[in-house]
């Protein structure tokens, strides 16, 4: 998940390197009595900052093709592909992962990546997959949704909100809190549900929206880390005065893994009405131009296997892509997945994305 929690790394214990959905162990070189061990080969790969596994899935790839992987973090999203496009001659990397479907025509029009049909994608949902060329394939999703305190609702009698419309009425005034949609990765995703649910034209489009949000109070923070962690009652521990928060719809299930004490129910709800929510779809792809195209395109088939899979929902917060990975308990148990996002076409947020930003900057900020 972008911009989550700080996070102590579970290790993931393996029961061997045979599980489904790994690529076979590629034979291993042997050197006789006299004879200089070979070497291991290097993969390297791209990531923006909020990449993490575990060591153990980690050592597992390594061990099967003998091999190291080079984790080379090159700063957000946004800025990982910048470097990724200039370095293009050059590469920096073998593989490129982090893109999501925000950046995702930039990246395919920058013409950086390799086509892989990879065997795993008959274990990804089609929905998923926006590139039919396969040049970018998908890892992970997550939806950006308002999140709200439960407690805090509770206590001053009044029902969570359900809709984005909700936040308008008078009840709501003062109450939410959002990011930046020019500097914020969940800011720009909730400023792109607005654009999906509302559209841009007619008299309730999602400007005017915004302007009433404007009217009622809304906050603007920064980052999502301003947002959570000082403005949220939650995150804030009581610190902060909005009980509403643009964050993740796997919020809740983080809370819960990361908190001294039981629940029974999350303590964080998550508003997950019709178009309420935009869902995020993070990719792979292979760098044109890596002499390790082998070891590239192992790595994007491990990627998509069960084993990285499953330990992507507590390291990264994110819901894993491959249908038969198996969530962990706290995700099956508290997690939503809206059944409805906000559908806005990768191409239009890539053509239309810097207009919004800027008409929206106009109305919420000056």
């Amino acid at each position: 998940m972008r911009q989550m929690l700080s996070v102590v790394t579970v290790l993931v214990l393996l029961n061997g390197c045979g599980k489904a959905g790994v690529p076979a162990p590629t034979s291993m070189p042997t050197a006789g009595p006299t004879e200089t061990p070979v070497q291991a080969r290097t993969v390297r790969l791209m990531t923006h900052d909020s990449f993490e596994i575990s060591e153990a899935v980690l050592a597992a790839f390594e061990q099967q093709h003998h091999a190291k992987v080079e984790i080379l973090e090159a700063g957000d999203a946004g800025v990982m592909l910048n470097q990724a496009i200039l370095s293009k001659d050059n590469p920096l990397a073998d593989v490129l992962y982090g893109v999501d479907n925000t950046l995702l025509s930039r990246a395919l029009h920058a013409d950086i990546l390799e086509p892989y049909a990879s065997p795993l994608l008959a274990e990804i949902p089609d929905h998923l997959e926006l590139d039919p060329q396969h040049r970018a394939l998908p890892v992970d999703y997550g939806d950006v949704c308002l999140n709200y305190d439960k407690r805090w609702f509770a206590d001053h009698g009044l029902a969570p909100p359900t809709h984005l419309e909700d936040l308008i009425k008078p009840a709501y005034r003062g109450l939410t809190v959002v990011e930046d949609a020019a500097s914020s990765s969940p800011g720009l995703a909730f400023l792109l549900a607005t654009v999906g649910y509302f559209g841009e034209t007619g008299d309730n489009n999602f400007l005017a929206y915004w302007a009433k949000l404007r009217d009622n109070g809304v906050l603007v923070a920064s980052d999502w880390e301003t947002a959570y962690w000082t403005h949220f009652t939650y995150g804030s521990k009581g610190e902060g005065d909005r009980p509403i928060v643009v964050s993740y719809a796997s919020s809740p299930p983080v809370e819960v893994y990361f908190s001294e004490e039981p629940f029974e129910e999350a303590p964080t709800g998550v508003v997950v009405g019709d178009g309420s929510c935009f869902r995020q779809i993070e990719f792979v792809g292979i760098l044109k131009g890596t002499p390790n195209r082998d070891l590239a395109t192992a790595w994007v088939d491990f990627m998509l296997g069960k084993t990285f899979q499953e330990d992507i929902p507590l390291h990264m917060f994110m819901f894993p892509a491959n249908r038969n990975a198996q969530l962990p308990e706290v995700f099956a148990r508290f997690a939503i997945i809206p059944e409805r996002p906000a559908e806005v076409d990768y191409e239009v947020i890539e053509a239309r994305r810097e207009k919004w930003v800027e008409a929206w900057t106009e109305v919420v900020l000056r």
